[in-house]
């Protein structure tokens, strides 16, 4: 594991300690991991919509209820495995 060195104001750092003991943080550095890690998993998540998106955007044909009812369970299913 990588050491990485930040510089926080008083009140930022406040806050983290607030938030780290009303979710029963033990360290800063395990709730800056956390904090982290859903920032990572809430940008991979608008990735995911920006290519659905643009997906559903290109088609020119018509798509029936029942397609698209189709397409929103196997991508339902894709975005349940990943994010577990």
């Amino acid at each position: 594991m990588e050491n990485v060195s930040i510089k926080l104001d008083g009140e930022f750092l406040n806050n983290i300690e607030r938030f780290m003991k009303k979710y029963n943080y033990m360290t800063k550095a395990e709730f800056i991991r956390q904090a982290i890690r859903d920032k990572i998993q809430q940008m991979e998540k608008e990735e995911m919509l920006k290519a659905v998106e643009r997906i559903a955007g290109s088609s020119k044909r018509k798509t029936t209820d029942e397609e698209l009812h189709e397409v929103r369970e196997v991508l339902a299913k894709r975005y349940e495995e990943k994010f577990k």
